[in-house]
C-alpha cells in the first residue's frame, strides 16, 4: 500500500528460526474442486466466452482479455486488460494459474510476474503459472492519463507541508489541476477504476484462463483487491495468500492514521539500529537523531539541496526518499544510512533516488508506467473522502505527536481527493467472504505501510480467515529471509496445508 500522504501520489534483518501457534489446523484445502455453477448473466456471457491468445514476449507469454468498462452496463464499451504469463518451470507437477497482484493500488502486475524469479520461490515457480495483469486504469491495459512527464515533476517536488496562505492555495491548485487532467483525459473511465470492477475482471480473467477457481497470492493493496474477489465470488476462492493485510473497514483518517503509525514505528527502528552502529549519520541518542532528521526536512523545504542530476531535492522529495526506504530493511536502511550522511554535507542525490524509484520515475526522466496517475484515482474511487483547510489545519497537532517526523504531511494527505468528480466509494465495507475456503492473511509486526494490525482486523472478518504472523520489519513477509514464513506460505500453495490459525514466525 503507497503512502497516501505525499503530495504527489495523494504521496539488521532479523533472522527468525521458529514458529508458535495457536488453535488447531484447518482442513487441506483441495485445488481441483470444481467452482460453483452459478449462472453467468447474459450480458456478461461475451465476456466469460473469451480465450486467451498467448504469444510469445521477452520469455514469457503474453495476452488480452476485454472486460466491461461499466458492469451495470456490460454491452455499452469494452476495455482491454494486458496479462503477462509465465509458465511453471516443472510441467510434470504443474498445479494451475497462479494469479499475482503487488498492489499499490497501480502497481503492475505485468511487472510483477516478470519478476517473478525473484519474488517467489522456487517451489512455487515449479508448481504455478504465475500470471500477472495490469488491472483497469493501469500501465498496459486500458490506462488513466492525468499529468505530463513536466506536470508530474512538478506535482511530485511540491511542498505539502505549506506554512503560508500563498503556500496553501498552491497546493490546493495543484490537487485541482491533478483532478482536471485526469477528467479532460479519462472522463469515461474514471467511475470504473475502482476496486469492486477490478476485483469483477478477476473473475472473467480466471475463466479466459479456463480455471474453475481462483488461487491468487496478493501483497499490500494487493489484499483488499484479493479480499472484495473474495466477497463477491467465495465459492470461487481456491489457495488465496494475502501479505501485508490492508483492513477494508478503515476510513480515509484512520489509513492515515494507521499509515503514520507505522511509518515512525519503522523510521524509530531504522534510527535505533542506526544509533548503534559506527559511522551513523545521526545521534548519538535516538532523541537527537529524530531531531536531525526533522531538521534536514526543515532545511530542504526553505532550501532545496542540490543533487548530482541537476535537479533540487525539496522537502517532499526528501520525505518520499526516507518513505521508501521503510519498506525494505535489508536494502533500503543502509541506503539511507548513505542518504542522510550526504544530505547531512548539503547533497540530496542519493535521497532523491530513492524518491525516484518509489515514483518510478526513469533516467530519461519518464515515469513507468502511470502508477503517479492511477494511484490517486483508484485511492479516491475507492475512498473519496476530502478534508477542508481548517480540518486538515485542526488534525496536524495529532498527527505530529504521532509522528514528529511525518505528520504534517500526512495531515495535508486530507487534500489529496479534492474535487474527485466520482462520488461513490467502495470502502469502508466489511468483508466477510462467506462460504470461501481458508484464507491465508499473512501480517509483520513493524510492517510501515500496511500496519500489523489491519492483518489483524482483515484476518478476524474474513469467515474463513487465517492469520500468520511474521515478528520482524519491513513491507510484507514472504521471501523476506523468513524461512518458517516461506514454508507455511509455500504448503498452503501447494499442497493446500492451511498453518494454524495465529501461528507466529
Amino acid at each position: 500500500m503507497r503512502s497516501r500522504s505525499l503530495v504527489g501520489v495523494a504521496a539488521a534483518l532479523l533472522t527468525l528460526a521458529g514458529c508458535t501457534s495457536g488453535s488447531a489446523a484447518a482442513p487441506v484445502v483441495p485445488i481441483d474442486t470444481p467452482s460453483s455453477t452459478q449462472a453467468v448473466p447474459d450480458a456478461l456471457a461475451p465476456f466469460y466466452g473469451q480465450h486467451i491468445d498467448w504469444h510469445a514476449c521477452g520469455g514469457f507469454e503474453c495476452g488480452t482479455v476485454k472486460v466491461p468498462l461499466d458492469y451495470s452496463d456490460p454491452a455499452a464499451a469494452a476495455i482491454q486488460l494486458a496479462l503477462l504469463r509465465r509458465p511453471a518451470d516443472n510441467s510434470d507437477s504443474r498445479l494451475g494459474s497462479l494469479l499475482v497482484n503487488p498492489g499499490g493500488p497501480a502497481v503492475s502486475g505485468i511487472s510483477y510476474a516478470q519478476a517473478a524469479q525473484y519474488a517467489f520461490n522456487q517451489p512455487v515457480l515449479d508448481a504455478y503459472d504465475i500470471v500477472g495483469w495490469d488491472p483497469r486504469g493501469v500501465g498496459a491495459s486500458t490506462a488513466i492519463e492525468c499529468m505530463t512527464n513536466a506536470q508530474t515533476d512538478t506535482y511530485l517536488a511540491a511542498d505539502g507541508t505549506p506554512d503560508t496562505v500563498a503556500e496553501v492555495h498552491r497546493l490546493l491548485r495543484l490537487q485541482r489541476a491533478f483532478t482536471a487532467g485526469c477528467v479532460k483525459n479519462s472522463a469515461s473511465l474514471l467511475p470504473h477504476v475502482g476496486t469492486m470492477d477490478s476485483a469483477r475482471d478477476i473473475d472473467i480473467i480466471r475463466s479466459a484462463l479456463g480455471e474453475g477457481r481462483v488461487d491468487y497470492f496478493g501483497a499490500s493493496y494487493g489484499t483488499e483487491l484479493g479480499a472484495t474477489y473474495a466477497q463477491l465470488f467465495p465459492e470461487r476462492v481456491g489457495r488465496m495468500v494475502l501479505d501485508g493485510a490492508l483492513d477494508p473497514t478503515v476510513s480515509s483518517e484512520q489509513l492515515t492514521v494507521g499509515q503514520l503509525t507505522g511509518f515512525q514505528r519503522a523510521v524509530s527502528a531504522f534510527i535505533d539500529d542506526c544509533i548503534s552502529r559506527a559511522g551513523c549519520p545521526i545521534g548519538p541518542t535516538a532523541a537527537a537523531a529524530q531531531q536531525q532528521i526533522i531538521d534536514l526536512l526543515k532545511q530542504a523545504d526553505a532550501n532545496p539541496l542540490p543533487t548530482d542530476s541537476g535537479r533540487d531535492l525539496t522537502e517532499a522529495l526528501a520525505t518520499t526518499g526516507m518513505i521508501a526506504a521503510m519498506y525494505d530493511q535489508a536494502s533500503g536502511w543502509p541506503t539511507l544510512r548513505v542518504a542522510l550522511d550526504q544530505a547531512m554535507n548539503g547533497n540530496g542525490t542519493t535521497l532523491l533516488s530513492l524518491a525516484d524509484a518509489y515514483s518510478e520515475r526513469q533516467s530519461d526522466g519518464t515515469y513507468a508506467p502511470n502508477v503517479n496517475d492511477a494511484f490517486p484515482a483508484i485511492s479516491c474511487t475507492d475512498r473519496p473522502q476530502t478534508s477542508s483547510v481548517p480540518q486538515i489545519v485542526a488534525t496536524i497537532p495529532r498527527l505530529l505527536a504521532i509522528s514528529p517526523i511525518f505528520g504534517r504531511s500526512f495531515a495535508w494527505a486530507g487534500a489529496s481527493c479534492a474535487n474527485w468528480p466520482t462520488t461513490h466509494g467502495a470502502f469502508p465495507r466489511t468483508l466477510t467472504a462467506k462460504g470461501a475456503a481458508p484464507i491465508l492473511v499473512v501480517g509483520t509486526t513493524r510492517d510501515p505501510a500496511t500496519p500489523y494490525e489491519w492483518s489483524i482486523g482483515l484476518a478476524k472478518q474474513l469467515d474463513s480467515g487465517v492469520l500468520l504472523t511474521r515478528n520482524g520489519d519491513g513491507h510484507t513477509a514472504y521471501n523476506t529471509g523468513n524461512d518458517c514464513i516461506d514454508s507455511n506460505i509455500e504448503n498452503y500453495l501447494i499442497n493446500g496445508v492451511v498453518p494454524p490459525n495465529h501461528t507466529t514466525c
